[in-house]
Formats: structure tokens, sequence, C-alpha cells
């Protein structure tokens, strides 16, 4: 075989695995179910993060369990039910929530925060005005964290998309 023919075969494979994990979360995004989620910014603090925001996901746990403040671990997985997203525990769960300070009160928060890739020259969308709620609609999959697809603000009881640019 010739070194173009080589060539050829290794970039043509190099597009199929990519395609493949393409049409994976393409595929993932029709037959799983979308949740706006609320969201608690942060930046982690790290010399080399790139451009992304954290977002920790703040999460309604089923058993109506209030926070204690305790920040224990408590296993679950994820449901959407109605639209919002529900922490069902369960020992045997993929995920994990622990109670935090979310402004003045106790929430429940998903234990791994995801990232929310923004580009090189936007403005950082995690930077709000008194009164505005970030939020993310995310594909929740049966195995793995939520995965954002677009961010959105609620101000005043109405949750509008955000557009980054």
């Amino acid at each position: 075989m010739s070194p173009l023919k080589k060539g050829v075969l290794v970039a043509l494979l190099q597009v199929l695995l990519v395609g493949s994990v393409g049409a994976k979360f393409v595929y993932d995004r029709v037959a799983y179910p979308k949740a706006w989620l609320k969201t608690q910014p942060f930046d982690p603090n790290l010399p080399i993060r790139g451009r992304y925001v954290r977002l920790a996901i703040i999460v309604e746990l089923d058993n109506k369990a209030s926070p204690q403040g305790d920040y224990a671990s408590r296993p679950v997985r994820l449901a959407v039910r109605d639209g919002n997203l529900v922490a069902i525990p369960d020992r045997a769960g993929p995920r994990s929530v622990h109670s935090a300070r979310c402004g003045q009160q106790a929430c429940w928060v998903l234990s791994e925060p995801v990232a929310y890739f923004i580009p090189e020259h936007a403005q950082d969308p995690s930077i709000r005005k008194p009164g505005e709620e970030l939020w993310v609609e995310a594909t929740i999959p049966p195995n793995g964290p939520p995965r954002p697809i677009q961010l959105g603000v609620k101000v005043e009881g109405k949750l509008v998309s955000l557009e980054i640019n």
C-alpha cells in the first residue's frame, strides 16, 4: 500500500471516529429528556481554566429531605419529572448530591459541576445583575452528568435564552 493510500485511510478512520462521537451526542439529544436546570456558577480559580463557566447544578431531592448544612454526600440517580430535574436517593446511584449554600438558603447540588464552553471574546455569562438567575438547558442521559446545551437567564420568573457572542 502506498504512503498516500495509508494517509487517506488514517484520515478516513479519524473522520469516522470523530463523526461517531458527534452522532452519539445528536442521538442523545433526541432520545433523552431535556430540562432547564437552575445553576450556581463558580470559578474554580485554576490558572489554566480556558473559556468555560463552571456550573453547580441545583436539584430537588425526591424525598423532600431538607439540606442540613452538613455537606454530607448522598448517592442518587437523576430523572426528569414535569420538566424539572429530580435527584432520587439510590444507594447504587451513579451521581451524588450534597447540601450547599445557595444565596441565603440551603440547597442540594450535584457533586460534579458541569462546564459550559464559551467563545474566546464573549463576556462571562456567570456575571449577572441582582435578581437574575443563571439557568442551563441540558440533556439528562441515564449515565453520566447532564450535558449542557444552552444558557438562559431567569428574571422575575421569566426564563429567556441567553445569546453568547
